[in-house]
């Protein structure tokens, strides 16, 4: 996973802790919100993806804040979104990180998976 977390961190331009817990803030999402068998496919493809999901999946969450609990409980994409910006991300850098989770996401489970998941979440599809 730290070669997916680098490359992500480079193209984005964020430090590489902020793309790690990020990338994990976001499959969680995923994991969340979409199909549950494509999300779950391609989870397990990406090297260190299982782990990384375990580590934050819970983030948004545990913030202590209501807002945060509120927004990752009900919020969907714009839950997400909050969450990512409480790392610093402005929508810019949100939307690349998408762009390029997608695209490492492609290299790994395929197309046919990834458009899957992406169908499966409201709005995601303005992001990558």
């Amino acid at each position: 996973m730290s070669e997916i977390v680098t490359r992500i961190a480079d193209n984005v331009g964020i430090a590489p802790d902020v793309a790690e817990k990020a990338l994990g803030m976001m499959l969680g999402f995923l994991q969340r919100e979409g199909d549950d068998g494509a999300v779950a496919r391609m989870i397990e493809a990406m090297p260190g993806a299982p782990e990384l999901v375990a580590r934050y999946n819970g983030e948004g969450k545990s913030g202590g804040l209501l807002g945060g609990l509120m927004s990752a409980i009900g919020g969907g994409i714009m839950g997400l979104g909050q969450q990512l910006m409480s790392l610093g991300l402005g929508m810019g850098e949100i939307t690349s990180l998408a762009r390029e989770t997608m695209a490492v996401a492609r290299e790994h489970a395929g197309d046919e998976v990834v458009d899957k998941v992406v169908a499966s979440v409201p709005g995601l599809s303005q992001f990558v």
